[in-house]
């Protein structure tokens, strides 16, 4: 029997382009034994802009939806993973060698770990990459301590949520991905943390590529009031979450 990781990536038509290389960077992934990938990929919308960029590759689901941006495409999404453990790619981001190995490695060999994050280089348009100082030590990331410090220091968090990995039964118990018109991942990310114990890889993990179609580089999404709307949501049920209870495996 094989066991499965489910890669859930969202896409629009400008960041289909793309996903030949985040197809690239999942073929060049070293998977354990008795384990392989599987990529469902969720058009925001029904248009006939991404299908053509689709890799033809048999362990790849592709399906469109009525467009209701990402945090939606990504938990429509996670109705056809068939893995028990859930990874996050954007379209326009690659995994980098070894992450997925990285990422089973730790949920699979430490108990009442629940999720991963890893190190991340942002990837600028000439080829050149950008780390950040700041990363917590590598192991467990306790119950938490993301959200505190995350609500203490502007909302910013010191793990970069799309990096994500996690166990799909807890991704479905907390509802999938927040209906934000951003930070969605980020607001997954604090309810996971609120409930249950994490895990930080530091070897780097992803290539965050910088574009200017990207949601995080327009206008909109830095925009003060919505911005504030969305950290209160998101912390609002992170707190409430933790309240109520605790994962256990």
């Amino acid at each position: 029997m094989t066991n499965i990781v489910s890669v859930i990536t969202p896409v629009h038509g400008p960041s289909a382009r793309y996903l030949v290389d985040a197809h690239a960077s999942l073929t060049r992934q070293e998977m354990p034994p008795g384990w392989d990938w599987e990529w469902v990929v969720q058009e925001d919308g029904e248009t006939g802009d991404v299908r053509p960029h689709v890799p033809d590759d048999p362990r790849i689901s592709f399906q469109q939806g009525r467009r209701g941006r990402a945090g939606m495409a990504r938990t429509m999404a996670l109705a056809r993973a068939r893995g028990d453990f859930v990874k996050v790619l954007d379209a326009d981001d690659m995994l980098t060698p070894g992450a997925l190995l990285r990422d089973i490695e730790a949920l699979a060999g430490h108990d009442g770990i629940a999720w991963t994050t890893s190190r991340v280089l942002d990837l600028l348009p000439d080829g050149s990459t950008v780390g950040f100082e700041g990363d917590p030590p590598p192991g467990p990331i306790a119950r938490g301590a993301v959200l505190e410090r995350w609500r203490t220091h502007d909302y910013r968090a010191q793990v970069h949520p799309a990096t994500l990995c996690a166990r799909r039964d807890l991704v479905t118990a907390l509802g999938g991905w927040m209906a934000l018109p951003s930070s969605e991942d980020t607001g997954l990310l604090m309810a996971l943390n609120a409930v249950s114990t994490g895990w930080f890889i530091e070897e780097c993990g992803l290539l965050y590529r910088k574009w200017p179609g990207q949601t995080t580089a327009q206008s909109a999404h830095h925009h003060d009031a919505e911005r504030r709307a969305r950290m209160k949501v998101i912390e609002e049920r992170a707190e409430a979450l933790a309240k109520l209870s605790t994962w256990h495996p």
